[in-house]
């Protein structure tokens, strides 16, 4: 984890887009990619994020300012402390890329909601066995 101040100070530099790949636990790989701004240190990191493309339907709200919180963070939501790492939460159950690394039970029963996941709005649980968030600016011309 780069940290926030780190990553708020990189977006100032120009545009940026957001990439999440994802792998399930059956090896199935899959990624989304947003428009996003990061708002800064007095905003507690609100990110505001716009789907642009990817192989996954959409698990988080677009348009929406989402403050980033953590466990010792949080007030009025009780998804950091359920879930055991910050993250960018709307609603619990959306999904959750920084949380306890969980492995699926015997017979591929899942401990949902206690690890890493990934829950579309209308869909199913992807219980995740790894994730990658990375940033890279819009044009890689003007970027030397």
């Amino acid at each position: 984890w780069l940290g926030l101040r780190k990553i708020y100070s990189i977006t100032q530099q120009g545009h940026y887009l957001l990439r999440i790949e994802l792998q399930d636990w059956r090896g199935n790989r899959r990624h989304i990619e947003y428009s996003f701004s990061l708002g800064g240190p007095s905003t507690n990191f609100t990110l505001q994020l716009s789907r642009m493309s990817g192989s996954i339907p959409n698990a988080l709200p677009e348009h929406a300012q989402l403050r980033f919180s953590t466990g010792d963070t949080a007030s009025s939501s009780s998804c950091p402390q359920s879930h055991l790492g910050g993250w960018w939460h709307s609603e619990c159950e959306e999904t959750n890329l920084n949380g306890k690394y969980v492995t699926p039970r015997a017979r591929g029963r899942l401990d949902r909601g206690k690890g890493l996941y990934w829950k579309p709005k209308k869909g199913r649980y992807y219980l995740l066995k790894s994730t990658k968030i990375m940033i890279h600016p819009t044009d890689l011309k003007n970027f030397d």
